[in-house]
Parts: structure tokens; C-alpha cells; sequence
């Protein structure tokens, strides 16, 4: 499970630790490469990334990448809340104008679509488990902050990621 910057960051982390899980620290809209990276490099094991719409919109062509690669054990959830939560909460484009799931599908993400509710989130995450290709989901929320905060060391939180993915061992 990676966490993208901010409050998928947060919110991952106050769901409950686990040494799987990667916190993105300062590198706004890398959760998805970086989840790549990982479904590629282990394809028997499910991969999930949380990313927020404003750090997506950073790096929307790793969608087309992604669509290329076509790694079937990787899923993405975008929540969206229309603003940069994290930096002010300045409007993002995708607010006004843009729809982060017509971009997925035309950058050929053909499993794409937006959680109607809470019981449609937890259908399609369902179905992104047994998907022919990647996966991404669309959730919009509401722009009040997250919860938790993660323990802010990096060189913590890639020791504890390698040791998760069994990369590395304990000493």
C-alpha cells in the first residue's frame, strides 16, 4: 500500500500500521510511479495506492505509462476533494474543469471509474482484486483534513517498507 503525500499519507497511517505500507514524504504526485515500481516488481502480490487528485494532476502521465504496462495487480484511488489540501487548500484545475476518470480512460485505463458511495467504493475494490489490468478509482470527499500523521523519518519509512516487502533483512 503506498500513501501519496498529505492526507492519504495521514489516513493510511490512522487506519492501522502495517510494514507493507509506504508513506510519501515531500514528493507530491509519485505515489502511482512509485506503485508501479512495486506491482512490476512483485506481480503475485496486490498492490494499492492512495493518491489525492492535486498530487495526480503533478504527474498525470504516469497514467499512460501505467496503461501501457498493464500490471493487473495494481490498483489506484484517487480522492478527490477539488482543492490542494495540503498546501493551503487552493482549488485544483480538476475542481472546475477536468475529470480525473475521463483522463484515466482516455490515457486507455479502461478500468476506471468514480465510487457513487461508500458501498460502490467497496464493490470496486472488490473487483479490482481479480481485473484483467490496472485499476483506478475515483472517490470524491469532502476537503476536511486527515487524520493521524506519520512518523516523519525517511530513512524510517524505507527500512520499514524493504523489511515489509521481505527486500531486506533484520539485523
Amino acid at each position: 500500500m503506498i500513501g501519496g503525500i498529505g492526507n492519504t499519507n495521514f489516513d493510511l497511517w490512522a487506519a492501522g500500521h502495517r510494514p507493507q505500507n509506504f508513506y510519501m514524504l515531500g514528493s507530491m504526485g509519485l505515489a502511482f510511479p512509485i506503485a508501479l515500481g512495486v506491482a512490476l516488481a512483485n506481480r503475485s502480490a496486490a498492490c494499492f495506492a492512495l493518491e489525492g487528485d492535486g498530487s495526480l494532476l503533478m504527474q498525470l502521465g504516469c497514467l499512460s505509462t501505467i496503461a501501457t504496462l498493464k500490471p493487473k495487480n495494481l490498483s489506484m484511488i484517487v480522492m478527490d476533494n477539488g482543492i490542494y489540501q495540503i498546501t493551503g487548500a487552493q482549488p485544483t484545475p480538476a475542481a472546475a474543469t477536468s475529470d480525473i476518470v475521463a483522463i484515466a480512460t482516455g490515457c486507455g485505463l479502461s478500468n476506471s471509474a468514480w465510487a457513487a458511495d461508500e458501498e460502490d467504493f467497496e464493490r470496486l475494490v472488490d473487483q479490482s482484486l481479480s481485473a484483467s489490468g490496472p485499476t483506478l478509482i475515483g472517490v470524491r470527499i469532502d476537503d476536511k483534513p486527515g487524520i493521524g500523521a506519520t512518523r516523519r523519518d525517511p530513512v524510517q519509512i524505507r527500512e520499514r517498507f524493504m523489511l515489509g516487502l521481505g527486500v531486506r533483512q533484520a539485523f
